[in-house]
């Protein structure tokens, strides 16, 4: 899916992903590398998953695979009409049933 279509679904998304050493070091403690973050994001197919939120930010989650297959649960942000990967891992075995019965 083209970056253009994905940000034009967000209201507030303007350009790329926004990442520095915080957060890529984040994502990489849990094995996953940026653009896998990113091919979960962009994924067609993903779907809105329970994403927490703190008092200063809302925050969204989705369901999406990697170019890969990897499936993977991305928690995000829009800082300054960019995406923010705040987390990323792996599913869970439920997050993957729920991802595969998607629109059955």
């Amino acid at each position: 899916m083209d970056d253009l279509l994905w940000h034009d679904t967000i209201p507030g998304v303007e350009s790329a992903f926004d990442w520095d050493d915080e957060n890529v070091d984040h994502v990489s403690d849990h094995s996953i590398r940026p653009d896998e973050a990113e091919d979960a994001l962009l994924d067609p197919q993903r779907i809105p998953a329970p994403a927490y939120s703190v008092r200063t930010e809302p925050r969204r989650a989705v369901l999406g695979t990697t170019t890969a297959g990897r499936l993977l649960l991305v928690v995000f942000a829009i800082r300054q009409g960019r995406i923010r990967v705040v987390t990323a891992r792996d599913v869970t075995d439920r997050e993957r049933r729920r991802y595969r019965q998607r629109g059955k």
